[in-house]
Order: structure tokens, then sequence, then C-alpha cells
């Protein structure tokens, strides 16, 4: 049943990438696996689907029946979604991006010596790099559209379920999103980890695995 015609949904999936100089810089391992298997829930469900993509994420298999947007940095990523969410009615936001914390302040030579040229660093010695905290991307969506529904996702390197859920309730808050999904960094290396699906209401379903989460959580959308 596709409960979602005519409805648009953002997601955002895969690794940021911040930029050292143009040929190297840092990333996480966040494949885009999670946000390939919501894209296609969304599409099954009869949603337009905007999936906005990390440098390095996989593609969704019916990518061609989608508006794919390839971003780079978490600032690059703000700003496309900004633009999207400010010039087009978008019904739900999915942010399942995994965001550096940190983003690149400075670089300096071994002497001290500022590093500001464009192109390649020399690789004869090591730079020092300075870094600074990263925006908070998900605690600005509702700025942009206070009308839309706001999904995000809290990754804890932990087995403490209910820790898990606490910090999850605290992100759910502080963005003033309607829903969160809660998993343990285990997550990042298989698809069958449980999931924890938080609702602003406080209840909480937990699901087995990256696919059936994604299933699931386009099920609850689409009773709103």
């Amino acid at each position: 049943m596709k409960d979602l015609q005519g409805k648009k949904v953002l997601i955002t999936s895969g690794g940021t990438l911040e930029k050292w100089d143009r040929v190297r810089g840092h990333t996480n391992l966040s494949k885009g696996t999670m946000g390939c298997f919501l894209a296609e829930a969304a599409l099954t469900k009869g949603a337009e689907v905007i999936y906005l993509h990390g440098y390095f994420a996989k593609l969704p298999e019916n990518a061609k029946s989608m508006r794919t947007v390839m971003f780079e940095g978490i600032e690059d990523l703000a700003n496309k979604m900004k633009e999207i969410i400010q010039s087009e009615q978008v019904d739900f936001v999915i942010m399942a991006a995994a965001g550096s914390d940190w983003v690149i302040d400075k670089v300096y030579d071994q002497s001290g010596n500022l590093m500001d040229e464009k192109g390649k660093m020399p690789s004869d010695e090591p730079p020092i790099i300075h870094f600074k905290k990263a925006p908070k991307v998900l605690g600005q969506i509702k700025q942009w559209d206070t009308k839309l529904t706001l999904i995000g996702f809290k990754l804890e390197a932990t087995d403490d379920i209910d820790f898990l859920i606490k910090r999850a309730k605290l992100r759910m808050e502080s963005s003033n999103a309607e829903y969160m999904v809660a998993n343990s960094s285990n997550s990042l290396y298989g698809k069958d980890e449980p999931h924890f699906i938080i609702s602003s209401n406080g209840d909480v379903t937990r699901v087995e695995g990256k696919e059936k989460t994604a299933n699931t959580l386009f099920e609850i959308l689409a009773k709103r």
C-alpha cells in the first residue's frame, strides 16, 4: 500500500568527508547501508525521495527513481539540506548520515608556519592539524521548517541499552525531533544489530537489523 503517496522524504546517508587539502581528508566507517534501506522503504510507500549521500556512500538499488545529491563535509551537507528544505515542501527529514564531530580549523608545518596554500600538502613531513567543533545539523533542521517531521539517529559505543535509549531521548528533545533511532556502534560492522525506534511520546520499538528497522520506521510514519 502506497501510504505516503504525494509525500516528500529527504534522507541523508553515509559519512561526511572533511578535507585537509585537495586529496586528503578524514571520514568515518558509515557506508550508507541504512540510508539505502530507508530510501527503498520510502519509495515502496509511494513517497518522492531525495537522497543526499556522502562521497563514499552506497546508492540505493532504485536510485534512478530518486533525486540523488552528493555532499562532502558536514557544512556542505547542512547548506544543501537547508536550501532544499526552505525552497520545497518536505514532509519528512531522516538524518541518517554520520556527520563528523570535528572539522579542519588550521594547518601548520613542523616549524609552526600556517599552511594556507591550495592544492596538495607536502608529503615530506607530517602537518600539524588544528580541529574545531563541527556544527550540529540535526538541531538546526526544525529552524528551517517547523512543520516537517524530523527523524534522527543516535549511535553510541555501548552495549547498555538503557544508556543508549536515554542518550537518544536527550538528543530527540534537544533537536525537537519526533523520532530517534538508537543503535550501538556494533551496527557499523553488520546489518543484523538491534535498533530502537523511539517516539516523542515515549514509545520504544526494538527491531532486529537495518532493513527491518527501515521498513518498520516507515510503517510508523505512514500512520501519522
